[in-house]
């Protein structure tokens, strides 16, 4: 049986990850993670990888939330018979949509962290926002924001301090919430599990 699973680039290493632990034969296909910052673009590129791996692999899933595309992700998955991870973006594929809720509710001018974007901070958002160039657009972006929430999935020092660096470009309180990978592990393994087991 063979499957492939069209990640997005944030997503990606940890579906490698639990393919890995869990001794699972996966094609994982990352999609351009910096898609994000023009959302509009992720369905298309999706759509592209799905026609490509269909013919060449038994199953294709899709490692992705809705992530901004309002739908288009689901009309790919109703067209081509393939299915998605849930929710809304990746903060509730890590942490839960009713955690990402109340976590919102109790503060809504939350910015959100994975470990991805602590990683890649400065080229994802500094650079892809222009604030490399114009620093001075940081309170516009960022003004209606009262803290950094940190979704971390493997809190190492390395990333912590990283975090910590991320939030103090941005002018916000870093909060952390341990949230590991377990909730994308059994997102993931309920799209391909009946195929696997």
């Amino acid at each position: 049986m063979s499957i492939a699973v069209i990640a997005c680039g944030a997503l990606a290493a940890h579906v490698h990850e639990i393919a890995d632990r869990r001794n699972l034969d996966l094609h994982v296909e990352p999609v351009n993670p910096l898609l994000h910052n023009r959302p509009e673009g992720i369905a298309p590129e999706v759509e592209k990888l799905i026609l490509e791996l269909q013919p060449i692999h038994d199953q294709v899933a899709i490692a992705y939330a809705d992530c901004g595309t309002y739908g288009a992700i689901d009309q790919l998955c109703d067209k081509y018979q393939v299915s998605r991870l849930s929710g809304d973006h990746c903060y509730d594929v890590f942490a839960t949509a009713e955690k990402m809720k109340a976590e919102f509710e109790a503060e809504p001018g939350t910015y959100v962290f994975t470990d991805y974007l602590v990683k890649t901070f400065r080229r994802s958002v500094m650079v892809e926002m222009g604030l490399e160039k114009y620093p001075e657009l940081r309170d516009d972006y960022f003004h209606s924001y009262k803290r950094v929430l940190w979704l971390s999935q493997r809190q190492t020092p390395e990333l912590e301090a990283a975090a910590q660096d991320a939030a103090q470009l941005i002018g916000l309180p870093l909060e952390i919430m341990h949230v590991g990978d377990a909730h994308l592990e059994e997102q993931l393994l309920a799209l391909i599990g009946s195929k696997v087991e």
